[in-house]
């Protein structure tokens, strides 16, 4: 597996994984099918130019895209110590064989070495258990829970709320 940075020649492949995912899983995103397959190619391009304080990442195997993570700094002066982990997905067929650690370890990774950054949190629903496991053995910790975070065919969802603190570095 080889986990990339993503940028702007990576839109097509993004989008297509982006929306199988959110047909396949709808609750597992904020996000809906529906919003996310009306984005232009300039907007999903745009949203793949990395900046100091943004970067999606990819697990391909050869050429396919079979994951993705994005991070997101705060952009408030007071808020920069603390980015959001977003878009986390592995597609269906590519489970269960440590892609999903991967990623979220690559891009912990990346994120602890943005100068500054205390702290990544992210929002998992409640019942997606094996992804709150996973983030629980990656060093996040959950500090509350929303309810009906989202609804779905006009069911609630309720989102836990997870953040890994990184360790003071020597320069702080």
């Amino acid at each position: 597996m080889n986990i990339q940075l993503l940028d702007q020649t990576h839109a097509d492949r993004f989008q297509d994984i982006r929306l199988r995912g959110l047909a396949e899983q709808p609750t597992a995103f904020a996000s809906s099918y529906e919003e996310e397959r009306r984005r232009s190619p300039d907007e999903v391009a745009q949203r793949l130019s990395p900046t100091p304080g943004r970067f999606v990442l990819g697990a391909f195997d050869n050429e396919t895209l079979v994951g993705v993570v994005g991070v997101l700094r705060e952009q408030k002066i007071k808020r920069a110590h603390k980015a959001f982990l977003w878009g986390m997905y592995v597609d269906e067929a590519w489970r269960g064989r440590g892609i999903g650690r991967e990623l979220l370890q690559h891009a912990l990774d990346r994120s602890r070495a943005m100068p500054g950054l205390r702290q990544v949190y992210l929002g998992v629903i409640a019942t997606n258990t094996s992804a709150r496991e996973l983030y629980l053995s990656l060093g996040f910790v959950e500090y509350g829970r929303e309810p009906a975070y989202i609804v779905v065919d006009g069911e609630s969802h309720d989102e836990i709320l997870m953040v890994c603190v990184f360790p003071p570095t020597a320069t702080e």
